[in-house]
């Protein structure tokens, strides 16, 4: 029988290269082999209280990009979290039996207490009951995760074990973290430390929609230094962060030169980064254009959005017949 697996896509920002290195290529190559559910979080947003406007861009937006990096309609099943109201459904039974005190030490809301203290809202709190929700109304048996969402993991196998406990029935499997089988790349910022990502900062991140003048723009402002002063010198920080850049855009002989101009103590970091640009631009183009075509396409949009609607509540309208049943809600 095909495992499921499921991951969900926060509808804020944009797409970048450390996006796509690291999780995006293995969701593309996965769902040819699992049962792949991936889902725009639209729901996990409003805790930080977001516009009407701001969630329908955001949610078009990613959508089209996620497409665009090449996630099929056809073989994964790709919804927008609030199109299946069976998954709110799961998030109150949960809320039911989820304890304050053990919602209150996980660690993410000590975290966002800390970022907003003016907004220490109740989603804050039962975040980890919705995240329960969402995974365990596919029933699924792998979430790809970070470090920062393992606990979130734990907290649904938790919860997914005590509905089974309080009433008797072994439902719902314990879902595990997903490893794709090899490591994923990290991609550095171009600020010289760090990965690329939103807490770096645009300036320091490559992404999926930037045009060309402004992919230039930013690599010349990558942080590097004064240069090598003597033969294989060991790189400091910014330089090698470049060099991995390069490793993932570039061709094997552009490396390999400026590596040797870097060893002889020759190497122009304006030229690096010059050749550094030019290579982006190759690799993100194609992206940046196939999102701007899908973009503007409203009706392929609409019918991807409604086919995975379709699809996810077929599996999750299943669950919570079931669910309904075994508490004991029945139809008079």
């Amino acid at each position: 029988m095909m495992k499921t697996v499921l991951s969900g896509i926060r509808p804020t920002g944009n797409l970048h290269l450390g996006n796509y290195f690291g999780a995006l290529r293995n969701f593309v190559e996965m769902q040819h082999e699992y049962n792949c559910y991936f889902f725009i979080a639209d729901l996990h947003s409003l805790t930080t209280h977001p516009t009407p406007q701001n969630i329908q861009g955001n949610v078009k937006s990613v959508l089209a990009q996620y497409l665009a990096a090449g996630l099929d309609p056809e073989k994964a099943t790709i919804y927008v979290q609030s199109d299946v109201p069976e998954v709110i459904e799961l998030y109150l039974y949960l809320n039911m039996n989820a304890y304050v005190g053990e919602l209150e030490r996980c660690t993410s809301f000590k975290d966002k207490i800390r970022q907003q203290p003016q907004n220490v809202n109740a989603g804050l709190l039962t975040y980890p009951t919705l995240m329960a929700a969402d995974i365990l109304i596919h029933k699924a048996d792998f979430v790809p995760v970070g470090k920062d969402q393992e606990q979130h993991l734990e907290m649904a196998r938790t919860f997914g074990n005590r509905f089974n406990r309080m009433y008797g029935h072994e439902y719902f499997p314990e879902p595990q973290a997903f490893n794709f089988g090899r490591e994923l790349v990290k991609i550095p910022a171009l600020n010289g430390a760090g990965k690329m990502g939103k807490s770096e900062g645009d300036d320091s991140t490559i992404f999926l929609t930037d045009k060309p003048e402004v992919i230039l723009k930013k690599v010349k402002r990558a942080v590097t230094d004064a240069g090598p002063t003597q033969p294989n010198q060991p790189m400091a920080e910014p330089i090698a962060n470049l060099f991995q850049l390069m490793n993932v855009v570039s061709q094997p002989e552009t490396i390999q030169f400026f590596k040797e101009k870097y060893n002889d103590c020759s190497i122009r970091y304006g030229d690096l980064k010059k050749q550094l640009a030019e290579d982006m631009i190759t690799f993100v183009n194609p992206f940046r254009e196939r999102i701007e075509d899908i973009m503007a396409d409203e009706a392929f949009l609409n019918r991807v959005a409604e086919m995975g609607k379709e699809k996810a509540k077929a599996s999750a309208g299943k669950t919570i017949r079931e669910v309904r049943e075994i508490i004991g809600f029945k139809p008079y």
